[in-house]
């Protein structure tokens, strides 16, 4: 292998994209009326979320293995990952005739662990975090003496996540923002870089969760920080600690990072699953959560949402489905303290049929109540259009002197 860069150039960029051609699918990035409509302004999508292996990761992992040398392919490769890091090295490994072994921590989805040993990989299961995983990784790599492949501080690796900054030019050149998610910080550092380097008054825009605000933080102290991540919908953005090379390339090159909480990410998910027909997992559905805040003042403009991974769980739609519904106010839960009489409970559903809410769930509990025994608690759970009609709920029941606890 030819002697690492220190850091990325547009060249370095575009010698990965011809490096890449052929192998690597060029998403497009079409213009979306119902979001456009919903943000206010004109929203492109870039949809790398329709990739092979489901995530832009196999940019960086085609290019990166593409510059082995013959004897570095031959004797194959050690990487650590949670999942589409690893997805991309073992099919693009496999189609290159590379030896790959992955570790990945031991809560790793079932699903892309699965799907990693069908491309052929060796999956090695280690640690309940993905740095015990990567400690582990990094010892097998230098007692086997085999190139361990990062999933994102490496100049290569940024390299090929940067040629989706060259296609969102070529599909939108008159852009005037870029929103990217940003986990350890590769793909923003490399579509900023190849899209400042064009165009330099395009607005580039990092998105993280509130719960892992990994180059939020590092970006406000100035200098690289580790932070403790919390559970998050956006599991594939929840690093610990940036890129070195990434954050350097970041702080000169990206105009803003911004956070977004967990209500807006489920919200994100459930309007690209109903608008645009999109499957895209909580890590790429962050960009649309921060093309609606307000405060970016994005009115009028065009603006590029990356939707970098649609790799999620089919478990976790339903749960991220209902949060969504929850967050825009059409979901509804509440307790309401019903008399124990015959009767009763048909009473107070049809109050609730009158305002045109659809029940969904009821749990009539007559064994653990208020201390008032004339009285039983009545869990609800109701479809409502939103917030507003919530509260014609509410007022309905207080109107026919109902008690309720909302939540």
């Amino acid at each position: 292998m030819t002697a690492m860069p220190t850091t990325v150039t547009l060249q370095s960029i575009q010698s990965a994209r011809q490096r890449i051609a052929g192998a690597v699918y060029r998403s497009p990035c079409p213009y979306s009326l119902s979001l456009s409509r919903l943000c206010g302004c004109e929203i492109f999508c870039k949809l790398d979320h329709l990739q092979m292996t489901g995530s832009f990761k196999e940019r960086g992992a085609r290019n990166k293995l593409k510059l082995l040398s013959p004897a570095q392919q031959k004797a194959g490769i050690i990487a650590a990952s949670a999942g589409n890091h690893a997805l991309a090295l073992a099919y693009h490994g496999r189609d290159l005739g590379i030896p790959v072994t992955v570790i990945m921590p031991k809560w790793a989805s079932l699903v892309k662990v699965g799907n990693c040993r069908t491309l052929g990989a060796n999956v090695v299961l280690h640690g309940e975090a993905y740095d015990d995983a990567r400690r582990h990784a990094l010892e097998l790599a230098q007692n086997q003496h085999l190139p361990y492949i990062p999933g994102f501080d490496d100049p290569d690796i940024i390299a090929g996540q940067g040629t989706m900054g060259l296609e969102i030019l070529e599909d939108v050149p008159d852009v005037d923002a870029v929103i990217v998610p940003i986990g350890g910080g590769g793909l923003i550092a490399g579509v900023a870089t190849a899209i400042k380097e064009i165009r330099p008054n395009v607005r580039i825009i990092g998105v993280e969760p509130k719960n892992a605000p990994t180059m939020y933080e590092s970006l406000k102290a100035g200098h690289l920080v580790r932070i403790q991540t919390q559970p998050t919908l956006a599991d594939g953005l929840a690093i610990a600690e940036a890129g070195q090379l990434c954050f350097e390339i970041v702080r000169k090159v990206v105009d803003q990072v911004i956070l977004v909480d967990e209500p807006q990410i489920a919200t994100s998910v459930l309007r690209l699953l109903e608008h645009e027909k999109m499957v895209v997992e909580g890590a790429g559905a962050v960009p649309l959560a921060a093309a609606m805040d307000p405060s970016l003042a994005l009115a009028g403009k065009k603006v590029v949402l990356v939707l970098c991974g649609g790799n999620i769980d089919v478990m976790l739609i339903s749960r991220i489905i209902e949060r969504g519904l929850a967050a825009e106010g059409r979901l509804c839960r509440f307790t309401a303290y019903i008399s124990d009489r015959p009767g009763s409970l048909a009473k107070f559903l049809s109050v609730i049929a009158a305002t045109g809410a659809s029940i969904k769930d009821v749990a009539h509990d007559r064994n653990f109540g208020p201390p008032d025994i004339a009285y039983v608690p009545a869990v609800c759970t109701v479809e409502t259009r939103d917030f507003e009609h919530i509260q014609e709920i509410y007022a309905a029941m207080r109107a026919n002197e109902i008690q309720f606890k909302e939540g």
